[in-house]
């Protein structure tokens, strides 16, 4: 098959015939697909390439082959698909930290607004709840994992699920970056701790625009502080 003067493979050509069939609504999230030789036949498919799609597609999760059942589309919910992102990002360099950093500091605050506005006030409580679990004098492990739990929680809050997946997947790579930051720059704790806080305080509040505000300064401050350590330029502002 040719598209704008290249070849597609057969096998990409049949992932796609089974994504339309998906997407028009002819297979819905939880129907089983026909069987291999029919939907071969029905797509112009051979029973080989079309094999092949199918466990490309269940690997990103959007089939589901049962053995000894047959093959259902999934549920498609955003945090099955993007849990494919997570392997990626897995793949990571020390070099590229700082870029998940830059896109944590464009997503986070995002969904820190949302949760000021969306949070039950159960889910508030639950979120003081987990700043009260750390003690006077945490680890600098014990705050970071603290950190993980706090930040998912509000985007879990924010009651968008992909943009929850997605802070969940960036959550990984930064991990040890803030790690190293907490073991070796003067304050950091006190100032995680504090900055959790007034972000707490903002949401419980209901003022987004405050939320949002300590939840960009709160990234931003791992984030400058990496590119200094990494003897990275600083970022040119943005005139007024």
């Amino acid at each position: 098959m040719f598209v704008r003067g290249r070849t597609v493979p057969v096998t990409d050509e049949a992932i796609n015939k089974i994504k339309a069939m998906i997407v028009q609504g002819e297979l819905t999230p939880g129907s089983r697909l026909p069987r291999e030789a029919d939907l071969a036949d029905r797509l112009g498919l051979s029973r080989n390439s079309l094999r092949e799609a199918v466990k490309a597609l269940s690997l990103i999760r959007v089939l589901d082959v049962r053995q000894g059942d047959g093959t259902y589309v999934t549920s498609l919910a955003p945090d099955l698909l993007l849990e494919t992102i997570g392997f990626v990002v897995d793949f990571h360099q020390d070099d590229t930290v700082l870029q998940f950093l830059e896109v944590r500091r464009v997503l986070e605050p995002a969904a820190t607004e949302m949760a000021a506005t969306r949070m039950t006030d159960g889910e508030v409580t639950e979120l003081r709840a987990i700043l009260a679990e750390l003690g006077d004098a945490p680890t600098v492990e014990a705050l970071v994992a603290n950190d993980l739990r706090f930040h998912g929680h509000i985007a879990a809050g924010s009651g968008n699920r992909v943009l929850c997946s997605l802070i969940d997947s960036l959550s990984g790579p930064t991990t040890r970056a803030r790690i190293w930051r907490g073991l070796t720059q003067e304050g950091a704790v006190r100032r995680t701790r504090e900055q959790h806080e007034a972000i707490c305080e903002a949401i419980e509040a209901r003022q987004p625009e405050v939320a949002r505000a300590w939840a960009t300064v709160h990234v931003a401050g791992v984030e400058q502080w990496l590119r200094n350590a990494l003897g990275e330029p600083e970022e040119p502002t943005t005139p007024a």
